[in-house]
């Protein structure tokens, strides 16, 4: 046995509630060969999570007839904080706070409020915004911006300046706007491009837009990443609550705290009345916020003028900003201040 067969062995092992294994999740620290043992020393876990790390470890080298004496050791908890995420996050450089904005399903116009809650900072505090959807990038469309950002003679990355915001955006490098086919290493390493060579500046707030689910994006985002907080997006509807649920118990698997719930589409207004009609049945912001314990931090109303805003290229707040849906936006983000407070 070397260290590269073993190493290759181990990306057999998940991490103990994830799709993603050990190895990328930069579990491994070391591995020590003796003439007839060998030792694999592993980043802190959790007291249950050792056990059942080790026990598959163990069962995959017997199923390979490998007979040496597995030794496995974690790092103790002074190092690692006791989980493998902390050992490795950072701040970003110049920024105060960074607000992952999630949703583990597509279509529940997650971009949109987040594009709204970055305008609606922005009025007072210096804000950025990086969308992470690396597949189907949506914030040139939303900002009606499609100019490639600068670089550096070191080819570090200059965002793009637009509404007063300084905006990131894969969409924004990806000049041929074809179709993106990338693996889970590809695309871990891309987003962590995104936070080691994108010169932010100094800011008071940035938002990751990131894309819908808990894969490769959202891990190395965790894992890397010292982050303030999460917002967790839902619309009223069960199939929505289900995939919602998904992101929020990621972010609290790693210690991250959930700042908040936003219910969009909530409710329509009939045009020339007060009446309020739900479209979407349900009640999915409120039961999430209670399982989890956070405040339900806002409800967006359906309203045309949204989407129509975001495909012409200004966000909703700027245009509308004296609008009841803009004073909600503004709530929104004053209540995601006090939560990070």
């Amino acid at each position: 046995m070397d260290k590269n067969k073993i190493m290759d062995a181990l990306q057999e092992i998940k991490y103990p509630g994830y799709s993603r294994n050990i190895v990328s999740f930069g579990m491994v620290k070391d591995i020590r060969i003796d003439k007839d043992s060998v030792a694999i020393l592993l980043n802190s876990v959790s007291i249950e999570n050792q056990s059942t790390i080790k026990k598959n470890i163990d069962n995959l080298f017997f199923d390979k007839g490998i007979n040496e004496n597995i030794i496995v050791e974690f790092l103790p908890d002074e190092a690692n904080k006791g989980n493998t995420n902390q050992n490795t996050q950072t701040a970003i450089p110049g920024v105060k706070h960074t607000i992952a904005v999630a949703s583990g399903k597509g279509g529940v116009g997650k971009s949109t409020v987040s594009m709204n809650l970055a305008s609606s900072l922005s009025k007072d505090y210096k804000v950025g915004i990086l969308d992470l959807d690396i597949y189907g990038p949506s914030l040139p469309t939303i900002l009606g911006i499609n100019t490639q950002p600068k670089l550096t003679e070191d080819q570090k990355i200059i965002p793009l300046d637009c509404h007063g915001m300084k905006v990131m955006s894969f969409g924004l490098i990806n000049s041929t706007n074809s179709a993106t086919i990338w693996r889970g290493p590809m695309v871990a390493r891309l987003t962590q491009q995104f936070f080691d060579d994108v010169l932010w500046g100094d800011l008071d707030y940035l938002i990751l837009d990131l894309p819908p689910g808990t894969g490769d994006i959202q891990l190395t985002l965790v894992q890397k990443i010292a982050l303030s907080g999460a917002v967790i997006i839902t619309t009223p509807q069960d199939l929505s609550l289900i995939d919602a649920a998904k992101a929020a118990d990621m972010f609290k698997k790693v210690n991250t705290p959930i700042l908040g719930i936003i219910e969009n589409m909530s409710y329509f207004i009939i045009p020339g009345t007060d009446e309020k009609i739900q479209i979407f049945p349900g009640n999915a912001g409120a039961v999430e916020s209670k399982r989890l314990n956070v405040p339900l931090i806002g409800k967006i109303m359906i309203n045309p003028d949204i989407s129509t805003s975001s495909d012409r290229g200004v966000p909703y707040v700027l245009k509308y900003g004296e609008t009841e849906i803009a004073k909600v936006f503004q709530q929104i983000s004053e209540r995601v201040i006090n939560n990070i407070n």
